[in-house]
């Protein structure tokens, strides 16, 4: 359980809410792998498309500590799977609003299946 209050600071969530992806890697061997990611009430959130073996998602169910990447900025994360139907529909309705190319909208819209809504991750600063 991560401790009360452990939050993103302003000037950080500011720079994930502006940015189209973020890397994310799983412990200190993963590699970055870039992600799209969504903010929501100052709450930071990912999902996986493919959720391979091999992937980030399975990777931070292994070893939830990890690091992102935004710009040239590293900072020290902690993964936990994200649950509940109104967060499952808050997180599809921000990947809507902030992914509106045409070239989003399969994604954006892949998004919602059940599979990958299992595969949803919130990322919290440690």
């Amino acid at each position: 359980m991560l401790p009360v209050g452990r939050r993103f600071s302003r000037t950080v969530l500011a720079s994930i809410d502006r940015t189209r992806m973020i890397g994310i890697r799983s412990g200190r061997e993963h590699r970055f792998t870039w992600v799209w990611v969504v903010v929501i009430k100052d709450r930071v959130f990912i999902r996986s498309w493919n959720d391979k073996p091999t992937g980030w998602f399975r990777a931070f169910g292994d070893e939830p500590l990890g690091a992102i990447r935004i710009g040239e900025r590293e900072v020290a994360v902690r993964a936990r799977q994200a649950r509940g139907e109104g967060l499952m529909k808050a997180i599809e309705s921000a990947y809507a609003e902030k992914y509106t190319t045409p070239a989003s909208i399969r994604y954006v819209r892949g998004f919602k299946s059940p599979r990958r809504r299992k595969a949803t991750m919130e990322i919290r600063p440690r």
